[in-house]
Parts: structure tokens; C-alpha cells; sequence
């Protein structure tokens, strides 16, 4: 081989030795991704999918069918619902304020929103109840006329509403911040009310968030239990959550009920996110 071969062999070599490094590096970083995906997620989801099927269905069936299981369920994913549809509105309507608007103590409100993610649940749950207890000073007021807050179902919404309330609100506002304003304009210039606009126009492009949202709110409330401990008084049959009731049986040393209850409040989590990727997977493909 001559020498000029040789010169031309070398940026050849060199970039075919870079790109294997590539490839390599690409292939260590997968692994590492997802070998700690499986290792803290993935696997204690299958360990307690397996624990809880070790004794068969009949005996998980069993498990939920007892009063205070299936009321906790049924409680857990009744609220979580309303919430939903709370939360959705609100949430939307915040993040309209918050970019569409201008007004004093914007970034104040702003910072505000993420509070429920900074402060533990169970100081939620203590804030409640010294506003809204017997001697809260709303409390006192709502209760002599009736309106029972703490250690009620109408306590469990109030918390469930507060540790949930940025998702939506986070999920829709970056949407909203980059929404083109071009096409508001040209259908208020062709004259459609300021709800058409919204609901023809707005409304569309924000969906995909909305329900981004909305089922992270949804996953969030079904494992609530810091702050719903405090306010629900844990009340079988009347305002026991399905995690509050977790945790009473795994005191009780009764691991099937618990586990049987876990099972369900986790596949119910992981069948809303399924969905929503799904959603967006085919949203996705409609744009393009």
C-alpha cells in the first residue's frame, strides 16, 4: 500500500473508530436508562403484582369483596372524578389568567402554584384542619350552620384539590404561552364571539394538555394519603380512602387486604396513563 493510500485510509479509519465509540456510548446510556427504570419502577410494580396474585384470584377477589375495601375504592375513585372535573376548569382557567393577563402580584401567584409540590401532604392536611376544623374559624362558622368540613367527604375533596391543583395548571400553561395568536385574531376579525374563539380555536390546541392534566391529577388523588389521613378521620364504610385503608390493614397485619386494595389502585393509575399515551401517540400522528 502506498503512502498516499494510507493518508486517505486514516480520516476513515478515525471516523469509523468515532462513530463505534458513538454507538457504544448510545448503547451504555439505553442500558443505564432503563436498567434504572426497571429497577425502581418497574420492579417493585411486578413484586407487588406478584405478591398480591401469589394466593390466586379467589382469594384477591375475596379480599375486595369485603365492605370496607370496596367502599374505600369506590370513595377513592368517586372523589377522584370530581376532582377531575374541578380541577379542569380551574386549573385552565388559571393558566389563562396567568399568561393572558397582566395584573399586580402576577409572579407571586405564579410561585404560588407550585406550593403543593414543595410543602409535605401532611402539613396540607394540618392546614386544613386549623381553618376548617371545630376551631377554625371557618370551621366553627360552617358548623353552626350545618356544614361539616373535617372529617368528611367535603375534607377530602379540599385536600385532594390542593395537592393536585399545579398539574393542569403546569401541564396547559407552557401550551398556552406558545399558542400562535394569529388565528384568534383572524376568527374575532371575521366576527366570532371571544367563547367561540376559545372553544372553535383555543380549546382544540390546549386538549392534549388539558387531559395530560387532568390524568396526572387523577393518578395523584387515587395515592393521596398524607393529607386525607388528616382531615377524612379515617371513618369505615363513611370517609376511609382506599390508601387510608392500606395503611389500617397493614397495621391490622392483614398483608392480603392490603395488597389486594394496592393492586387495583395501581392498575387503575397505570390504565388512565396507557390511555393518555395513547391519546397523545394519535394526536400526534393526526398533526403530522
Amino acid at each position: 500500500m502506498s503512502g498516499a493510500e494510507v493518508l486517505r485510509g486514516r480520516p476513515r479509519g478515525a471516523r469509523l473508530a468515532r462513530a463505534a465509540g458513538a454507538a457504544r456510548s448510545a448503547l451504555g446510556l439505553r442500558r443505564a436508562a432503563l436498567g434504572y427504570v426497571g429497577l425502581f419502577v418497574a420492579l417493585p410494580v411486578a413484586a407487588l403484582a406478584a405478591r398480591a396474585l401469589a394466593d390466586g384470584p379467589a382469594s384477591l377477589l375475596a379480599a375486595l369483596r369485603r365492605p370496607e375495601a370496596f367502599t374505600s375504592l369506590w370513595l377513592t375513585f368517586r372523589l377522584a372524578l370530581a376532582l377531575i372535573a374541578v380541577n379542569t376548569v380551574m386549573g385552565t382557567l388559571m393558566a389563562w389568567v396567568l399568561v393572558r393577563h397582566a395584573f399586580p402580584g402576577r409572579s407571586l401567584v405564579n410561585a404560588l402554584i407550585d406550593l403543593p409540590f414543595a410543602i409535605p401532604t401532611i402539613v396540607t392536611g394540618l392546614m386544613l384542619v386549623v381553618l376548617y376544623g371545630p376551631q377554625g374559624v371557618v370551621g366553627r362558622f360552617l358548623s353552626e350552620r350545618g356544614v361539616e368540613i373535617i372529617y368528611a367527604k367535603p375534607g377530602i375533596v379540599l385536600a385532594l384539590l390542593f395537592v393536585t391543583f399545579p398539574f393542569v395548571v403546569r401541564a396547559v400553561q407552557p401550551v398556552l404561552m406558545e399558542l400562535d395568536r394569529d388565528k384568534e385574531e383572524a376568527a374575532a376579525t371575521l366576527g366570532a364571539s371571544r367563547w367561540t374563539v376559545f372553544r372553535r380555536v383555543v380549546l382544540p390546541a390546549l386538549l392534549p394538555a388539558i387531559l395530560t392534566g387532568a390524568a396526572l391529577s387523577f393518578s395523584r388523588a387515587l395515592g393521596e394519603f398524607g393529607s386525607v389521613i388528616m382531615v377524612a378521620g379515617n371513618i369505615p364504610l363513611r370517609t376511609q380512602t382506599a390508601p387510608v385503608y392500606v395503611y389500617g390493614e397493614i397495621e391490622s397485619d392483614n398483608h392480603a387486604g392490603a395488597l389486594a386494595v394496592s393492586l387495583v389502585l395501581l392498575l387503575g393509575s397505570l390504565f388512565v396513563l396507557i390511555v393518555l399515551h395513547r391519546l397523545q401517540t394519535l394526536g400526534r400522528r393526526r398533526d403530522g
